[in-house]
């Protein structure tokens, strides 16, 4: 085994926290109906103290999602409105000259509404790159450098940001350096016929449907801690590490990419994909990951860490097609869609 055998303590604390999050599940659900995939990756992304890119159109619930989960899981939340006028300030904050009453003039810091513990950064692609690059620190050192001074954020922090695919007109596309630091990308589709309906009924009525609180921020802490711990076999540390390098076109298990993709994923998605997997099982009830984990969190993790190369545009190639067809070759199952 790549990592010690679960105590019996450990196995408890696993089995407890699996029963937790079913409740949060529960919870969650009544106020973001069905969409179960998008819940689980989600919650899957906060249990590995990362952060998602949710990707999908207006009026599908992203905002509610979000919303919802700030109360669930016990955090003080934010949202950011992304503009192209939004400044890198109106993120972090700054810095304000204050006169007293006997004179003396000093400077006092006003927190901006990045001090939080769960960030909505809502339509992140909107704003110009320069105000984007304002998250960059933030998302991966948890903490901003503010007029020489460091000042850390909310423990636990977590952004998810929202994009719409379809709009390009006046967005700025997120840099690769900024997107890797995305854990996974959520993709948000349109609900079912069955889903829609029991939305419909849900939120058009006198009431809407409330959330309680499940966990505390502490708890949440305490939970991925446990998780980090959770034993993992090297069958499946292999796995990853083949499917990431057969990703990359650079690679010798990715020399049939080379047309095909313009750059793979790095390091970073190896540590995503290794967390995920191990996420995906305790929200399953299990107490360790197995590879077909790794076959379906796959997608969520790599297609933002890719990029397809002109020729592949013009055949008409996706990278979802690409990472499937990679998953399949390299782990003999199919990437989750």
């Amino acid at each position: 085994m790549a990592v010690e055998l679960a105590s019996e303590d450990l196995v408890s604390a696993i089995e407890d926290l699996g029963a937790k999050l079913s409740q949060a599940k529960a919870s969650i659900n009544n106020r973001f109906i069905g969409q179960e995939t998008v819940v689980d990756l989600v919650l899957a992304s906060m249990l590995c103290g990362g952060h998602a890119l949710l990707v999908g159109l207006p009026g599908l619930g992203k905002t509610r999602l979000v919303d919802t989960l700030s109360t669930v899981m016990g955090l003080k939340g934010n949202r950011i409105q992304f503009t192209p006028d939004l400044m890198p300030a109106d993120i972090l904050g700054s810095e304000v000259l204050e006169t007293a009453k006997d004179g003396t003039r000093a400077f006092r810091f006003i927190e901006g509404p990045i001090f939080c513990q769960l960030l909505m950064a809502d339509e992140i692609n909107r704003a110009s790159p320069r105000t984007q690059s304002a998250l960059l620190q933030a998302m991966q050192e948890k903490e901003v450098t503010i007029a020489g001074q460091h000042r850390p954020l909310g423990k636990p922090f977590h952004v998810l940001a929202t994009q719409n695919p379809i709009e390009q007109e006046g967005t700025y596309p997120l840099p690769e350096a900024q997107l890797d630091r995305f854990l996974v990308q959520v993709d948000v589709e349109y609900p079912t016929r069955a889903t829609e309906r029991d939305i419909l009924l849900a939120t058009t009525g006198a009431v809407d449907a409330q959330s309680t609180q499940v966990f505390t921020a502490e708890e949440l802490l305490a939970a991925q801690s446990i998780l980090r711990r959770m034993p993992v076999g090297d069958k499946v540390v292999e796995a990853i590490l083949d499917l990431v390098r057969a990703c990359r076109p650079g690679e010798v298990e990715g020399r049939d990419l080379e047309g095909s993709l313009s750059w793979g994923p790095g390091p970073r998605a190896a540590q995503s994909l290794m967390l995920m997997v191990r996420a995906r099982a305790l929200l399953d009830g299990r107490l360790a990951p197995s590879v077909a984990d790794v076959g379906a969190m796959a997608r969520s993790v790599l297609i933002h860490r890719m990029a397809l190369s002109f020729a592949a545009r013009a055949r008409g190639e996706t990278l979802s097609g690409i990472i499937s067809r990679v998953t399949a070759r390299t782990l003999g199952l199919e990437a989750a869609a």
